[in-house]
């Protein structure tokens, strides 16, 4: 006899920011909801493994972080069952849905359990997925994500052309008023702090002797992080806002020159409010791009002024006029994204001084000289030292013909390709299925299962979602193309290096196409007095060519680089 299946059950919820207050669909409520049919309505042996919730997340999204984790843990085996309260909870992006009940779900065993209007249980029936009943609720769905998203937009837009704030944390020097979360009210604290800014840039510190002329705004940074005063970021987590950005975790609560920058040219500071500076390019596809700026929500007089209008009419055309920072290159520095301080662990900053580039810590440089030493090395230095240890480690390792099979087989942006092909998968099987469906119609309507006008009606929606379908998958088909042909121009430049280590066994060149491909990370260490300093660099190919530590010169030292025993 068969041993009964066991079915790995993970839960998942999801709340949307557009869902409101409603309490049927709060956290708790579905979490209740979900428990209450394991325990008593569930159909087999079970156990509960993993409860997966995004909280404040659109259902158009794929990359919702729990939906991820939730797949990755299909991919592993550890739960075979998801259950959810509606289908809406797990999808309101029509291809998705189709994706995942008859592609995704189907080749990894996995049965898939919604309680609402339509039920769903691709188990115990697994033919109402090829029905019309799913197909239409999950169409129904991504439409009214969309009418939302329509109707949110008119209503941002409308705030937007009143001069009402609509953003979640106000900028930095303003607060939110307790009595209208649309107004903006001066914060005392901070916006002296911006006060502080548009003076030294524009006059310099005069206690410091430099009403001459204006502080940099690396050098701002410094004063600001020498003071001890926190970033906009740190300040708002302070006051006890919930305020989170991609790059929360990496921020370390000191200014830099971008910070001071971005407040220098805000003209909120002279009570404009402007609005609309960037959109999302739709309700699926939550990348934001940049509006043109006479497209731009601009009304003045809309709060208190913290920056007199005069003075930032100078802050701006002293902005123009500086030419302090070098001038801007299409292509990263071969090392940039590399390099960090090996105390820190921040990146290193590039400076050109006499024909000569250094590389230094960029929180000393930018931010505090406090906080961190120098860890400065030569451009020249840097590049022989790193030759040198690559050449060292194919050597000592005799591992030539592995590691050209190694370049020759992994792309670079592999990663990227397949999310974008997998996307692409998905609205094909989304357009076929709507073609199919489509088709099926009209024997619906023969068998009497659709009303004349209702034929007519569905056959237009049908209509309408694969014409959508077919524009959204020429878009990516022209954007993966446009990547591939950026990827194969990279993939070129590096057959003559390849070929060039399959003859000789070494390289004597590293160019920017092959130096990311060899290595992932290069720590500078301080040098102490006269003696070299140290690089150690992890590099990206197969043990043991792991890690190496390289000497580096002081600058004006002649001595070539040496490898470190």
């Amino acid at each position: 006899m068969e041993e009964e299946r066991i079915w790995k059950i993970g839960m998942y919820i999801r709340l949307s920011r557009d869902d409101g207050s409603e309490e049927s669909l709060s956290v708790s409520n579905q979490r209740k909801i979900l428990l209450e049919f394991v325990e008593q309505s569930f159909r087999g042996a079970h156990s509960l493994e993993e409860i997966y919730i995004d909280d404040g997340q659109s259902g158009t999204d794929y990359d919702r972080p729990d939906f991820l984790r939730m797949v990755g843990d299909v991919e592993q085996g550890r739960i075979d069952c998801i259950l959810c309260k509606t289908l809406s909870r797990a999808f309101r992006n029509y291809a998705d849905q189709g994706y995942f009940l008859e592609s995704f779900f189907p080749r990894h065993g996995v049965r898939f359990i919604a309680l609402g209007d339509p039920p769903v249980d691709t188990f115990l029936h697994p033919e109402a997925v090829n029905g019309l009943e799913i197909p239409i609720s999950g169409l129904m769905n991504d439409r009214f994500a969309c009418r939302t998203s329509c109707d949110i937009r008119r209503t941002f837009d409308t705030k937007r052309r009143k001069g009402e704030f609509i953003g979640a944390f106000a900028p930095y020097g303003y607060r939110k008023d307790p009595q209208n979360k649309n107004h903006l009210l001066v914060d005392p604290e901070a916006a002296q702090v911006v006060e502080d800014i548009f003076r030294w840039f524009a006059y310099g510190d005069e206690e410091e002797g430099a009403a001459a002329g204006g502080v940099s705004k690396a050098g701002i940074a410094r004063k600001l992080n020498e003071a001890g005063i926190p970033n906009p970021s740190a300040y708002k987590r302070k006051a006890g806002l919930r305020y989170q950005n991609p790059r929360t975790e990496e921020n370390d609560g000191l200014w830099q020159g971008s910070s001071v920058a971005a407040i220098l040219s805000n003209e909120v500071y002279t009570g404009t409010m402007v609005q609309g500076r960037q959109r999302v390019i739709s309700y699926k596809v939550h990348d934001r791009v940049e509006v043109p700026e006479a497209s731009w929500y601009r009304v003045p007089h809309a709060h208190e002024p913290i920056i007199e209008q005069e003075l930032f009419a100078l802050v701006q055309e002293l902005q123009a006029e500086d030419r302090r920072r070098a001038p801007g290159e299409r292509k990263n520095h071969r090392f940039s994204g590399l390099l960090k301080c090996a105390d820190c662990h921040k990146a290193m900053t590039r400076k050109p001084s006499r024909g000569i580039v250094y590389f230094n810590c960029s929180t000393y440089k930018r931010k505090s000289r406090e906080r961190c030493t120098s860890h400065t090395i030569r451009l020249d230095v840097l590049e022989e030292a790193v030759l040198a240890a690559v050449q060292r480690e194919i050597e000592t390792a005799a591992c030539g013909e592995r590691l050209v099979q190694e370049l020759a087989q992994v792309p670079r942006k592999q990663t990227a390709k397949e999310r974008r092909d997998q996307l692409l998968k998905r609205h094909l099987c989304a357009l076929e299925r709507t073609r199919e469906l489509e088709a099926g119609l009209y024997a619906d309507w023969k068998n009497g299962d659709l009303t004349r006008s209702q034929y007519h009606e569905m056959k237009k929606r049908f209509a309408k979602e694969a014409g959508r379908l077919q524009e959204y998958i020429r878009q990516l088909r022209a954007e993966s193309a446009a990547r591939e042909a950026e990827e194969e121009q990279s993939e070129d430049a590096l057959l003559p290096l390849l070929e060039e280590l399959k003859k000789d066994k070494t390289i004597h060149s590293l160019p920017q196409e092959l130096l990311a491909r060899l290595v992932k990370e290069i720590q500078v260490q301080e040098r102490r007095g006269r003696e070299k300093g140290e690089l150690t660099i992890w590099f990206r190919f197969s043990a043991p060519l792991m890690e190496a530590h390289v000497g580096h010169m002081a600058p004006g030292q002649q001595e070539p680089p040496a490898l470190l025993g």
